[in-house]
């Protein structure tokens, strides 16, 4: 679907991007999806609120400053939580391995603290938070889950992120290896993405 209301996500990352338009086009709901790049990238913004709802809520407001008249803004705050640590790294998923970490170094972080533990102490779960600013600059918020465990080691390539590690509940396959289309009906953010198509199609 090519035409329809206009969205801005206020992220850099084009994996988002793409996910959240196959989710848009799949329920045949008329949204274009864009990327925070189109309008000069994403402006800076310093995630510190601690807590997902929190961060998302200050990155959809920073974009929603430079956004074309009558589009739409949304954010997105998602990470991963695990039962053995607390519920970390929780928001600070993104920086896990530290404020230059990258996915395959934030991933072998997780593989270390979580080296020995047994599995029926790796309960994990993906959380993810959408925050969206229309054009009268209403706020709505819609939250998803993925609960599932980590498995001992990293398997896969798919996804990404701590995918290749996490294995979804009734799987016994990570998100690494498991088929696009499995993670897109499962995942936390197609969960959060169901909440918000169900506002769309009754607003």
């Amino acid at each position: 679907m090519s035409s329809g209301q206009s969205i801005y996500l206020a992220s850099g990352n084009p994996h988002k991007v793409v996910e959240l338009q196959e989710l848009a086009d799949q329920a045949a709901l008329p949204l274009k999806m864009h990327s925070a790049r189109e309008l000069g990238g994403m402006p800076e913004t310093v995630e510190d609120t601690g807590s997902f709802v929190g961060n998302a809520a200050k990155k959809a407001r920073a974009l929603n400053q430079i956004a074309p008249a009558g589009s739409w803004v949304i954010a997105d705050d998602s990470g991963i939580c695990v039962d053995a640590l607390d519920g970390a790294p929780g928001v600070e998923s993104a920086y896990f391995a530290g404020p230059e970490a990258d996915d395959q170094t934030n991933l072998q972080k997780l593989i270390t603290v979580m080296q020995g533990v047994p599995t029926p102490n790796r309960g994990a779960h993906y959380v993810c938070v959408l925050v969206l600013i229309d054009e009268a600059g209403e706020e709505r918020i819609f939250r998803g889950e993925c609960h599932g465990r980590l498995d001992q080691g990293p398997s896969g390539k798919g996804g990404f992120g701590y995918d290749p590690l996490f294995v979804p509940h009734g799987y016994e396959a990570t998100f690494g290896v498991l088929p696009a289309e499995t993670k897109q009906a499962l995942s936390h953010r197609a969960d959060a993405w169901r909440a918000f198509e169900s506002w769309f199609q009754r607003r």
